[in-house]
């Protein structure tokens, strides 16, 4: 069976996060990808294809990417490449406060290039990117022509 997990799984937006896929045969040709819904319902996703090692495993922090949305080792690479599907859309957080950006990990079999709905993942898991610890405050700031928030931490 394979397993994708992002460690830890709940995590501020600037923190880097572990991604790992065990349960894979040797030399597994695969597709990691991410992707998310923005608060307008926009998608926005990263693929990236690997290798798995002896062991069956893949670790973007350890194991270059043999391409997609980048190349090389990247840790981070699959957060920090998602596109939207729509040109010239850009990801922007506007609750920071109330809610996380969900983003979606799967891992396919072979080169995966589109979203074809019937293709099944062999494993995913879902990690949550905060831009606001719990327990901040924010104030809205609203003096003469200036405008802006501040956070208060708890």
């Amino acid at each position: 069976m394979v397993e994708v997990t992002v460690t830890p799984q709940s995590s501020l937006a600037d923190r880097p996060v572990q991604i790992q896929v065990r349960g894979l045969s040797p030399s597994q040709l695969v597709t990691l990808r991410a992707w998310l819904k923005d608060e307008q319902g926009e998608c926005f996703q990263s693929r990236a294809f690997f290798r798995a090692d002896r062991a069956g495993e893949v670790d973007p922090g350890l194991h270059a990417a043999l391409g997609g949305s980048y190349s090389g080792v990247w840790p981070m690479g699959l957060f920090w490449f998602l596109q939207p599907d729509t040109l010239f859309r850009r990801l922007v957080k506007r609750d920071v406060a109330g809610s996380p950006f969900r983003v979606r990990l799967e891992v396919f079999d072979g080169l995966c290039l589109g979203t074809d709905p019937r293709e099944q993942p062999l494993g995913s898991c879902e990690a949550e990117r905060w831009y606001v610890s719990p327990g901040v405050q924010r104030v809205p700031i609203r003096e003469g022509r200036v405008r802006g928030a501040l956070f208060l931490p708890p």
